[in-house]
């Protein structure tokens, strides 16, 4: 089986117009997102909880001007039956960098709740973008809330969901070159996707990645953090000349894309007014 083929068939699950990526999100009245939680429960019971957070927020500190709160569920999608993260918390971090806004998973390398062997799933996914609507990154008045409504939120959310499906993929990366490509279907399921990201994107109604390259400009391993090392896994978006050229034929392909991406002006940033490398 090709490898694109692999991962195709591996990370299936993940569609735009799933439960999972549309779970409700938490809309406190205001303010809509929510403090980084101070630790009260069962893992704040776990000294290496708060060491991960810590060492996370001093790791975001270093690469942009990290917003105070964080996007979270009302409930957990791990208590509807949806992928569950380490813990129960599932939340997602902003940091604004420049003239794009970088939004993070903040909790898959929490320690799991009955486990002190290692961070979680020793990795956070994160996605770079100058290009979401500035009603949505910058609304009058200020906050996040409403980079929920944003097709990079509904990316994040549909990739934590398929990543944490199987349990993580730390080691599916090391088994391959640190980075591997996948898609996700469905994209005319979210009115997001389909009413801004433009149709050169989509291909066969799906969106298609790289995860893990092209590297940041900025260190991907967190300092830190108390149990094991974690890295930070960009998701870097394709244009559907690109995913097709992945599709036809496999590594070398997708080897390719990669090394093109890394060496345009655009890098591991998603920008939606790129041309292909391709």
């Amino acid at each position: 089986m090709a490898i694109g083929d692999f991962f195709r068939r591996l990370f299936g699950g993940g569609r735009f117009e799933a439960p999972a990526p549309q779970a409700p999100i938490s809309r406190p009245s205001p303010p809509a997102a929510v403090p980084p939680p101070e630790p009260q429960a069962s893992p704040a019971e776990n000294p290496a909880f708060q060491a991960s957070a810590n060492a996370r927020d001093r790791y975001w500190a270093s690469i942009g001007e990290v917003e105070p709160d964080v996007i979270s569920h009302l409930i957990s999608p791990g208590l509807m039956g949806e992928p569950a993260w380490p813990t129960l918390r599932q939340a997602y971090r902003v940091v604004r960098r420049g003239s794009s806004v970088i939004l993070a998973t903040d909790g898959m390398s929490d320690p799991f709740d009955d486990a002190e062997e290692g961070n979680g799933f020793e990795m956070e996914l994160m996605l770079e973008t100058a290009h979401i609507p500035d009603e949505l990154a910058d609304p009058p008045g200020g906050g996040i809330d409403r980079l929920k409504e944003s097709w990079a939120f509904d990316v994040l959310v549909t990739m934590a969901s398929t990543v944490a499906g199987v349990g993580g993929i730390v080691d599916r990366l090391d088994d391959f070159g640190g980075f591997i490509s996948t898609e996700a279907p469905g994209a005319s399921g979210s009115p997001r996707i389909a009413g801004q990201v433009p149709s050169r994107f989509i291909l066969d109604d799906s969106l298609g990645f790289l995860l893990g390259a092209p590297t940041p400009d900025f260190p991907v391993s967190v300092p830190g953090m108390p149990l094991s090392p974690v890295r930070i896994v960009p998701i870097v978006l394709l244009t559907a000349e690109e995913l097709a050229y992945i599709r036809k034929g496999g590594a070398a392909e997708r080897a390719e894309v990669a090394r093109r991406l890394a060496a345009s002006p655009t890098g591991h940033r998603c920008d939606l007014e790129r041309a292909s490398v391709i």
